[in-house]
């Protein structure tokens, strides 16, 4: 789909984010404020009453997607290298409860080893609708620096073309259209494991089980299946398991 592609040139990337509380009654009062308007358009687009109860079970399900409300837990990131065999790839993680920290050291990364938008190039399933933007956000909330290769302020569209979207790929034009990383990467033949979690169920794992090691497994996993993915799309073939490697994730609680 994009001739010469420098594989060894893009980070894979997938976020997984949570509400920034555990429930809506440990919110700001100005911001609970705030999500009565906003979580009021959910109820009236199912035709329920906007009652306490379904304000609390909203902001519990929709709260995670909203910069203005959720935070990032887990930023996983890939690259693929040559090896004897051929391609392989290796996978990090940044996990942390401190967000401003974890966005720090993920935005050093880029930085420091992705920085020049003409060279590198970032990829990811819908990172063009929430990644990106979920990332920037969270960094301007947390007072960080945007990093050159993700601060897109005031850039035409063929400005951002550093920015590889799997789920964009698959549109072919067809603005209307979404297919999640699972329908996408089963009918392309790319294994997806059958994991305890999906994306619904990351804030629980988080508030209720504070279990990071296991939402940063179900990412690091989200980043394989989309380099497999991308590969598909180019034509080319898959990368075997056994040449996929996890190093060492940054985790604190």
């Amino acid at each position: 789909m994009i001739a010469h592609l420098a594989l060894d040139q893009i980070l894979f990337i997938d976020i997984e984010t949570v509400s920034e509380h555990p429930d809506l009654t440990m919110v700001p009062e100005p911001l609970q404020d705030l999500w009565q308007q906003k979580g009021g358009r959910f109820a009236r687009y199912a035709g329920q009453e906007w009652t306490p109860e379904v304000a609390a079970e909203t902001y519990e399900q929709k709260a995670a997607i909203f910069a203005e409300f959720g935070r990032v837990v887990v930023i996983s990131a890939g690259f693929l290298y040559r090896s004897e065999g051929g391609w392989a790839m290796k996978i990090k993680s940044f996990a942390r409860d401190d967000e401003r920290a974890l966005l720090h050291e993920f935005a050093q990364l880029l930085d420091q080893h992705y920085s020049d938008p003409s060279q590198h190039y970032l990829c990811g399933h819908n990172i063009r609708e929430f990644d990106i933007p979920f990332l920037c956000r969270r960094m301007i909330i947390k007072g960080l620096a945007l990093p050159d290769i993700i601060n897109v302020t005031g850039k035409k569209p063929w400005e951002t073309a550093h920015f590889l979207d799997t789920m964009t790929f698959w549109k072919f034009g067809d603005i209307k259209h979404y297919t999640s990383l699972s329908l996408l990467a089963t009918i392309l033949g790319v294994p997806t494991p059958k994991d305890d979690i999906d994306g619904s169920d990351v804030g629980r794992v988080y508030w209720e089980e504070n279990d990071l090691a296991r939402i940063v497994q179900y990412c690091e996993k989200d980043v394989a299946t989309v380099a497999q993915v991308l590969l598909r799309l180019q034509g080319m073939e898959m990368i075997p398991s056994q040449r996929i490697a996890s190093v060492a994730s940054q985790e604190t609680t």
